[in-house]
């Protein structure tokens, strides 16, 4: 049986007096790929950024790896480097070339050597077809360019967790394709384990081992990617496909 990478029971999540999420709980298995669904403003990327201690909870619980997650800003710390996360607004040092964006964190925070991790650099970069931008700054590259470089970086982490928030959102309708090709192969090919925000439900509905369809912050819907998109439990959920033209 898979091991049990993550797992979340009865979290729950304010801002002030509104709740944000309520009483979210499942697991996710080594390998596994869980896809968050939902209309805007159902509280996927409120959970995935909690999931990364970005946003606080107010109870409930998270494991990772068996382990209770201590909500403290140094356990997330530490966690980060386990749980790599990939926003839609790339998040690259503008200052820093390509080479120098995806050193830094594992050369600064892990300590591993230099040459080191610029071989494995070199080699992730080729795999997304980026290798001769390795010297190039982020004003440079392409808004595909830059997210594809952003996967590279969290993936120089050696992450056993990859958070993807909406990572085509801002991107333009011809460079959709590449960047979830990448992701997609990291399934397919690496078996990452991964929970993917997105609103492109083709490609949901080929990686997804399992969905979440969410709104007003509460799970609708907690199935297997096949049953959800061929047979949705909820009348919500099948309004939601449809509006969506799957």
């Amino acid at each position: 049986m898979a091991e049990e990478i993550l797992k979340v029971e009865h979290l729950n999540k304010f801002y002030g007096d509104w709740q944000a999420l309520h009483d979210i709980s499942f697991d996710l298995k080594k390998g596994e790929v869980v896809t968050l669904l939902g209309p805007s403003g159902s509280g996927k990327s409120t959970l995935i950024r909690t999931l990364n201690g970005l946003e606080d909870f107010k109870d409930g619980a998270i494991y990772f790896k068996g382990e209770k997650v201590d909500p403290s800003p140094k356990t997330w710390q530490g966690l980060r480097q386990k749980i790599g996360m990939v926003f839609q607004s790339y998040d690259l040092f503008p200052n820093l070339t390509v080479m120098d964006n995806i050193l830094l964190a594992p050369t600064k925070v892990q300590n591993r050597p230099r040459e080191e991790v610029k071989k494995e650099a070199m080699e992730l970069l080729e795999r997304v077809q980026l290798a001769d931008q390795a010297d190039s700054y982020p004003r440079q590259l392409s808004g595909g360019q830059k997210q594809r470089i952003a996967i590279v970086r969290a993936l120089a982490m050696h992450p056993e967790l990859m958070l993807f928030d909406e990572v085509t959102a801002s991107l333009d309708p011809e460079m959709v394709r590449g960047v979830l090709n990448i992701v997609k192969e990291l399934s397919d090919r690496d078996h990452m384990t991964m929970i993917i925000v997105t609103h492109e439900m083709n490609f949901a509905s080929q990686i997804a081992d399992k969905v979440l369809f969410l709104e007003d912050g509460k799970i609708l819907e907690q199935t297997p990617g096949k049953q959800f998109f061929e047979h949705p439990q909820t009348e919500r959920a099948k309004e939601f496909l449809s509006s969506m033209d799957f």
